[in-house]
Parts: C-alpha cells; structure tokens; sequence
C-alpha cells in the first residue's frame, strides 16, 4: 500500500507515521494550510449568547482554543454543545468542560438528526467552522426556526500546486488517496492537468463521508471507501481494512 496523504498540518504528518509503522508506504502533501483569525466582538457576543454550540472539526475546536486564551471571553455554561464527530466532541469537550453530543456516523446528515436538533424553534445556535462549508446544517437549523450564526474559529487557504509532485507522486507509485474534504478534491483535480485525471482516478479514495463519496464518484473515482468519519483513528482503520483484503487478494 502507497499512500498519499493530502490532510494538513500534524493530523496529516501523524496518519504518514501510522501507515509507516504498519508497513505501507505514505507521502504526505497537504493541499491547505490552516490560521487563526481575530474574531470580532459582534461575533464573540453572538457566542456568548448561543443555545447550541456546534464544532463541524477539530481545527473549528483549535481555533476556538486559540481565541479563548487571547481573551477575556468564556464558553458559556448553559449551551448545549454538538460535535460532527466523536474526536472533535472529545477535544470540544476537554476545552469547554461540558458534555458533547456528536452522530454515530461523522456527517452533517447524521448531526442533523440528533435529538438535540430536533426542537430548536427559536433558539441561537452557533456553528464553528472555516472559511466556508457545512452549508446544510445552517440551512435546515434555519428552517427549523433557528437563528443560526458562523464563527469562523480558523481559515484554510489552499497552497500552490507543485506541478513536480505529481512526477514525484508517479514515480512513488501511490496507489492510494486519503482526501477529508470536498472543497480539496475539487482543489486537487482543478490542480492536476486534465491529461493525467484518469491516472488519478484509478487510485483508491479514502474520503469521510457520503456526500464527498458521491463527489467522488461523479468526478470519475469508481474504487472509492466512505471511512464515516475524518479522524485517524477512523481513516487508519479503514486503510488498515483495505491493505488487509489487499494481501488477502494476493494469497488466493
């Protein structure tokens, strides 16, 4: 197994470090890199004033950290907090000493369904995310009654393509892609040149969720693995499943 690893910062170097130990091979060559922006007092206010709190990532959580130990704000005691996932929960906990609810599968489809978002007429409700994405879950929170604010905890912006590495990616012979993120997919074929799309589609694709599974697919990936869920454990388990039916494939 040859993989190559487009996730930024350490998450993306600590998955490379796994896959090496269990023998795979890993480049690692995140398509975005991640700050922290000021967040403005209107913003903080909104915060501090929010019924539901929910974190769509652990760099939404970072972020939040980042911000709390530059000011004078507090979470609030009384919100109930939501996370996508069960290692963002973890980290939204451990900062906010509160219970964190999050799905069984790390989606948007599966948060909007927790019973805490079941009656939400009219309560605020505060999203913590990048610059963009998660879209839905502001759009159904809103038609549920809802009034529904971003925080954005953190910014991505994407990096400049080395037309390079797609040599170096060739010759390393990767045969595996770990992608957490519609908006880098699009990136990284937007970034490829069309002439070499169909090499890059014949790769397996480790992608978090449904939604980016069915991107996937409608941009011409056929060997793609929905992981349901963006953490390392969780993509390095399904990465661990795929190089166990590999060598599986090979004794027969």
């Amino acid at each position: 197994m040859r993989v190559l690893v487009t996730r930024p910062e350490t998450q993306g170097a600590e998955l490379c470090k796994q896959i090496e130990r269990m023998g795979g091979f890993a480049l690692h060559y995140p398509l975005i890199d991640i700050s922290f922006p000021t967040i403005q007092a209107a913003d903080s206010a909104h915060f501090c004033q929010s019924d539901i709190i929910i974190a769509v990532s652990q760099y939404a959580v970072l972020g939040l950290e980042h911000y709390l130990n530059r000011t004078s704000v507090c979470a609030p005691k009384q919100a109930i907090y939501l996370g996508v996932g069960q290692k963002t929960a973890h980290e939204l906990s451990k900062l906010v000493q509160q219970n964190v609810n999050y799905p069984s599968i790390s989606d948007s489809e599966h948060l909007l369904a927790l019973p805490e978002l079941a009656q939400i007429s009219g309560q605020v409700v505060t999203i913590l995310r990048g610059n963009g994405g998660r879209e839905l879950i502001y759009e159904q929170l809103t038609k549920r009654g809802a009034y529904v604010q971003y925080l954005e905890t953190y910014q991505r912006q994407y990096r400049s393509f080395d037309k390079q590495a797609l040599e170096h990616w060739q010759d390393s012979k990767i045969d595996t892609l770990v992608v957490t993120s519609g908006e880098q997919l699009e990136y990284l074929l937007s970034q490829v040149p069309e002439s070499n799309h169909d090499w890059l589609r014949q790769h397996q694709l480790l992608v978090p969720s449904e939604r980016i599974a069915n991107l996937a697919m409608t941009q011409g990936f056929n060997n793609v693995t929905n992981t349901q869920g963006a953490s390392n454990s969780t993509l390095f388990a399904a990465l661990q499943r795929l190089k166990t039916g590999l060598n599986n494939d090979e004794q027969k």
